[in-house]
């Protein structure tokens, strides 16, 4: 992964995924960044500070996924990520690499996770032409459904 920032000119080599990445977000206070691979794992990665420098270094692999990652989201408090997987799963995992739960329901690989603005509630995109939203302990609440199907 190239890493830009306004300031360098030139981009940091975050080097750590053996296959494509598929998707990167920061956390809420710009310390973290997540990416999900097509390698099957998801690495957060940390920034700090070197010598009046800002840098990033991996911080955690997170490995659970059956298959490619093409989502992930910090919640808004910036306390969990979420990921959702061609393998029809969505991961809730802490920040120090812990996964807390697995939801099960879609029938169909994930293409996207995204959490309310309050962090109450995470939406999960499907290729099965549903969206389902649940809360933090992981309870479906709602299947939304009707979609036409792309890709």
């Amino acid at each position: 992964m190239k890493l830009w920032s306004l300031d360098a000119p030139r981009p940091s080599m975050l080097q750590g995924h053996r296959d494509r990445v598929l998707s990167v977000a920061w956390s809420p206070d710009g310390q973290m960044l997540a990416s999900g691979s097509s390698d099957r794992t998801v690495k957060l990665w940390q920034r700090y500070t070197s010598s009046g420098e800002i840098k990033t270094r991996l911080y955690k692999t997170l490995v659970g996924h059956t298959n490619k990652v093409p989502s992930v989201s910090f919640d808004p408090k910036g306390e969990m990520l979420a990921s959702g997987s061609y393998d029809k799963t969505v991961k809730l995992w802490r920040l120090d690499g812990t996964l807390i739960m697995t939801l099960h329901g879609h029938s169909d690989s994930v293409m996207s996770v995204n959490f309310s603005p309050d962090g109450q509630f995470l939406a999960s995109a499907s290729k099965d032409k549903t969206v389902k939203l649940w809360n933090r302990q992981g309870k479906l609440l709602k299947n939304l459904s009707g979609g036409i199907r792309v890709g």
